[in-house]
């Protein structure tokens, strides 16, 4: 009976999804990818974003447009997502299941060919990660400004 218990249960570790991970690590986990995804917008490097962002990643962005991925990176190829500097403040990670939700607050200054250049945008965020086979990655995401100095 014992051999059958233990037979068991290694089937159900073993069945369980070879990405799940304790959620302290997930949050971890989100804390660097939130860091990582901002640093990478200020730096406009769309490369490293194709990795970051889901295939379907859709935005609200905060000029109040609903745009995808492909449209955000042709945005930054024409420099109309530029920003000399960039803050972006983690106020809480939750999770579920094989979802990662960020919340929390941005400090961007817009420069060259995007909206507000010159000005500091103070933002409200919200990002959803999906935990998929490849790792987390950026799904949708909503971001509104709340005051523009």
């Amino acid at each position: 009976m014992t051999q059958f218990l233990g037979l068991g249960i290694a089937l159900l570790v073993s069945a369980a999804p070879a990405w799940a991970q304790s959620p302290h690590q997930a949050e971890a986990d989100i804390l660097r990818l939130e860091a990582l995804e901002i640093t990478t917008v200020q730096r406009g490097d769309t490369l490293a974003l194709r990795q970051l962002w889901h295939q379907e990643f859709v935005v609200n962005n905060p000029y109040n447009q609903i745009v995808t991925r492909p449209q955000i990176l042709a945005f930054m190829r024409q420099g109309q997502r530029d920003y000399s500097t960039v803050e972006r403040v983690v106020e809480r990670v939750t999770l579920v299941d094989n979802l990662a939700i960020a919340m929390g607050h941005e400090i961007v200054t817009p420069q060259r060919a995007t909206r507000f250049a010159g000005k500091v945008e103070r933002r409200q965020y919200t990002g959803i990660r999906l935990k998929t086979k490849a790792g987390w990655r950026l799904t949708a995401r909503q971001a509104s400004i709340v005051a523009v100095k």
